[in-house]
C-alpha cells in the first residue's frame, strides 16, 4: 500500500511550518536555547558593525548560528531519549553527553572565531 505524499510548494509550506513550530518549542521550553537566541540577537548585529570584510561576518555570524544549530540538535536528542523513559540508563545518558559536547565545541569555536576576527586579523 502506498501512501499520498504532499509535493511541490505544499510540502514546503508543512516544513516551514513544522520548523517553526521546533523553533518555538525549543524557545519555549529549553532556557539555554532561549539564551543562546537571545545573545545572537545582540552578537549578530555586532558582527554587521564589527566585521570589516564579507568573510569575516560570515565567519562571526556562521559561529553564531552552529551554537543554535547544535543546540537544537542537542534538545532534540534530549527530548527523544527522555521520551524512552525515566531509569538511568548509561546509553542515554552518553547520547546526552555527546550532544552537550557538540554545544560546548561549537562555543569554544565561536569564542576562538570572534577573537581571531576582531584582534587578530
Amino acid at each position: 500500500m502506498q501512501t499520498k505524499t504532499t509535493h511541490g510548494l505544499k510540502r514546503l509550506k508543512k516544513a516551514l511550518r513544522y520548523s517553526l513550530q521546533g523553533l518555538k518549542a525549543a524557545f519555549n521550553s529549553e532556557p539555554a536555547f532561549k539564551e543562546e537566541v537571545l545573545l545572537a540577537g545582540i552578537m549578530i548585529p555586532l558582527a554587521l558593525l564589527l566585521a570589516d570584510q564579507a568573510w569575516q561576518r560570515i565567519a562571526l555570524i556562521g559561529s553564531v548560528v552552529l551554537v543554535l544549530l547544535l543546540e537544537l540538535v542537542n534538545s532534540a536528542i534530549e527530548a527523544a531519549v527522555d521520551r524512552m523513559g525515566t531509569e538511568y540508563n548509561a546509553y542515554a545518558k552518553r547520547a546526552k553527553d555527546i550532544a552537550s559536547a557538540a554545544v560546548m565545541l561549537s562555543m569554544l569555536l565561536t569564542g576562538y572565531v570572534w577573537l581571531e576576527v576582531l584582534f587578530f586579523s
